[in-house]
């Protein structure tokens, strides 16, 4: 599924990246704590999170993902959004709260890392 169709199914509304809506998203996570992103994503994964600081877009950076959605319409501050755009990294909001986010995500076939096949 590409991050096109995440867009549109999450009726997110894209803030950076935008170059990055035909990528093809192989994983889902989500994660309110700075330290579970680090420790329990791999690269490319796209993370669902209501932490709207900028420190979550230096974690992203640093861990690889693919880029966040931001849940349950959380206001996010400017430096926020502007740290994204510095680094063309993906950055969507949706108004959809996270539990319902992701269930929508995984009923369409997306997966965490934790089912991962070998």
């Amino acid at each position: 599924m590409k991050v096109r169709d995440i867009q549109k199914i999450l009726d997110a509304e894209v803030l950076s990246g935008e170059d990055k809506l035909d990528v093809e998203v192989k994983y889902v996570g989500s994660a309110d704590m700075i330290s579970d992103i680090l420790s329990l994503v791999e690269p490319g994964t796209l993370i669902l999170t209501g932490y709207t600081y900028s420190q979550v877009i230096r974690t992203a950076l640093i861990a690889d993902l693919l880029g966040l959605v931001i849940v349950r319409g959380k206001y996010i501050p400017p430096e926020t959004i502007e740290l994204a755009r510095q680094n063309n990294f993906l950055l969507m909001s949706t108004r959809g709260f996270m539990y319902s986010s992701c269930g929508k995500l995984y009923t369409l076939g997306l997966r965490g890392i934790d089912e991962k096949k070998p």
